[in-house]
């Protein structure tokens, strides 16, 4: 139950894709003076150490967010089809790098910040968060490094389920709320728990904002997951926007051409990974629709490598 870390998984591609969706959906939340809560049901350790043993081990930065440090100009490696001059990167994700970087001020990308403290660099001070945590050793890390921003009582840390930890906070006292999910899905039955959150999510505060993070993966519940969450918010009447990206071919990967030499094929890890969100703000598809292909220029490893972007409502 408790054998995922996320810290092997910091800064990877389905960060890069998360992270540059949250900060954008906080960008328009937190234009309105009214106060806004935002929940994280499962927010991990918030900070990760991208030259510590955990990320150094699965490498899984390398694919993501280290692909954006490492190239020198971004704007000339996404001049495309023959453009005389560099492109513009997209404001969203502008915004990301320029977020990420400001916890690596050296130039070197050796903290990454994980979506506790992604949200906080964009709260007001009449904004609250409540994180939720219950992996035991994640969860003493997450409270010490929330201890040092020294943020009072606008952060609650709880070592609580998630899942059923978010009721008590919907509604919101303002009636404005964000809720990001991302469970690691490590158990199956936790997408069974995600539709099952937003059924009860919806019925609690139906004018919330609500982001499901999920792995794309050859497993049933991961493939019905978008269109179950689509048939709940339909259903609600609420609209929504589905955005994934894939930034490689998901076959094993063989290490070497001679298929009989008994060299074992390699498998490929996270290929790729979707964003669902109900109630998203109207600003959301005009800066993914700028974003996403960018993100494909950059972290694509293949011919494989692509986007997608639907919403409705």
């Amino acid at each position: 139950m408790f054998s995922y870390r996320h810290a092997f998984h910091a800064g990877n591609h389905a960060d890069v894709l998360k992270h540059t969706v949250l900060i954008a959906i906080l960008r328009h939340l937190t234009d309105k003076d009214t106060p806004l809560s935002v929940i994280d049901t499962h927010a991990g350790a918030g900070l990760y150490r991208l030259d510590g043993d955990y990320a150094s081990t699965s490498g899984e930065a390398h694919e993501g967010v280290l692909r954006l440090f490492l190239k020198p100009n971004l704007e000339q490696a996404l001049s495309m089809n023959g453009s005389s001059g560099p492109e513009a990167v997209a404001p969203a994700l502008q915004d990301y790098l320029d977020l990420v970087r400001s916890f690596n001020t050296s130039g070197q990308a050796r903290v990454y910040p994980g979506s506790p403290f992604v949200i906080h660099q964009l709260l007001r001070a009449q904004d609250k968060l409540k994180l939720f945590e219950l992996h035991p050793t994640d969860s003493r890390a997450l409270a010490g490094n929330i201890a040092q921003l020294e943020a009072g009582r606008q952060i609650a840390v709880l070592a609580e389920d998630g899942f059923e930890g978010l009721k008590k906070f919907l509604p919101p006292p303002a009636r404005r709320a964000l809720v990001l999910c991302d469970p690691s899905y490590e158990m199956k039955t936790d997408y069974a728990r995600v539709l099952a959150m937003a059924t009860d999510a919806l019925k609690r505060f139906a004018t919330g904002t609500y982001v499901v993070w999920y792995p794309v993966i050859p497993r049933p519940e991961a493939h019905d997951l978008p269109r179950r969450l689509k048939t709940i918010a339909s259903k609600a009447g609420k609209g929504w926007l589905h955005a994934t990206l894939t930034v490689k071919s998901g076959k094993p990967a063989l290490a070497t051409d001679k298929v009989n030499s008994g060299e074992k094929a390699k498998r490929p890890g996270l290929t790729a990974s979707g964003m669902f969100i109900v109630n998203p703000p109207f600003s959301l598809k005009p800066a993914l629709t700028a974003a996403l292909p960018q993100l494909v220029t950059l972290l694509g490893q293949d011919d494989q490598a692509r986007f997608t972007l639907e919403s409705a409502g």
